[in-house]
């Protein structure tokens, strides 16, 4: 056998053993786990009201930016076929369905929202089908500020949303769920993204 040719085999070889390892490296990075959360997004109407109390408080008390949303499913870790599969057959069993806001809390960070049976029974639909365990039961609200504040900084927080409270429309429906990476320790919020939509039936 030539030199010229045992060279050739080699080098197809090394070729196959390369792509071989290519194609298993992307593999392991589409099966990665990440943390992935379920989020209810808002009509464009109030996202853009709930963006003007959201950038006034941030301006003064820092924080990072984020799209407005209200949990439906806290961070939980999967690969992202499997946090797409979940949200895809969970939203195939849920219609469109309201929201109301019911007042600011106490630290000035979020807007809590009406228990009612649709909204509880929505959560509970999807942590179920993501088998999602809160460390406490399922508080629907919706995030204006994100970061730690003293008891003055919650108390102007707290002031100010109120005083920003009345431009935001108060009832509003949801018609799309979407899947977002969260992962908890970026506390900037760099790596957040969303990585599908789903719209919901309506009646």
């Amino acid at each position: 056998m030539s030199y010229h040719l045992i060279l050739n085999k080699f080098s197809s070889f090394i070729g196959i053993i390369t792509l071989s390892l290519f194609i298993y490296s992307i593999s392991m990075d589409v099966q990665q786990h990440n943390w992935y959360s379920v989020w209810a997004l808002l009509p464009q109407d109030v996202t853009e009201q709930v963006k003007k109390v959201m950038n006034s408080l941030r301006s003064e008390l820092g924080g990072p930016e984020f799209e407005p949303h209200v949990t439906v499913v806290g961070a939980i870790r999967l690969t992202e076929d499997e946090a797409r599969e979940k949200l895809i057959k969970a939203c195939d069993g849920l219609k469109a369905y309201n929201m109301t806001i019911e007042k600011v809390d106490n630290t000035g960070r979020l807007f809590l929202l009406h228990k009612t049976p649709e909204v509880m029974e929505t959560g509970a639909h999807c942590w179920s089908h993501f088998g999602y365990k809160g460390e406490t039961p399922y508080m629907p609200h919706l995030s204006i500020l994100y970061g730690d504040l003293s008891e003055e900084e919650k108390k102007r927080a707290q002031e100010k949303a109120n005083a920003l409270d009345e431009s935001i429309k108060k009832s509003f429906p949801i018609t799309r769920l979407a899947l977002y990476k969260t992962d908890p320790e970026d506390k900037a919020l760099e790596s957040w993204e969303k990585v599908s939509e789903v719209t919901l039936k309506s009646d």
